[in-house]
């Protein structure tokens, strides 16, 4: 039997009386490679930004290999080893697509941005 690697229990999200997320739960087992879908509007980016970090639920719980988890940053959630690729890039207009995958990466923008530099072309 796989271990579980992530269960989302009775997750509630909701923006004023709108209801994103009520009552979902999704359990992943490790090595499982998932992909949500659905209309627009169904609550997908909201369950997957609480997943990141980038929303809090407003009920429910988050288990990451069986503990108790309060994802309150993306940088909690790249911690437990949780990335999300995003539909739509979140990069910074006034960077280059070269410095936006830098700046991506672990470890500090200044110190290993020459480096990686020379890696991407």
């Amino acid at each position: 039997m796989q271990n579980i690697a992530i269960k989302m229990n009775n997750i509630s999200k909701y923006f004023g009386a709108l209801a994103a997320n009520e009552d979902v739960n999704l359990t992943v087992y490790n090595g499982e490679i998932h992909a949500l879908l659905g209309e627009n509007g169904a609550g997908k980016s909201t369950l997957m930004n609480m997943l990141s970090g980038i929303y809090s639920p407003d009920s429910g719980s988050i288990f990451v290999d069986g503990n108790a988890v309060n994802l309150t940053s993306p940088k909690d959630s790249i911690g437990l080893g949780i990335g999300m690729i995003h539909q739509h890039f979140k990069l910074i207009d006034v960077l280059t697509a070269k410095d936006n995958i830098i700046i991506g990466q672990k470890g500090n923008f200044f110190t290993k941005g020459k480096a990686l530099s020379e890696e991407i072309k």
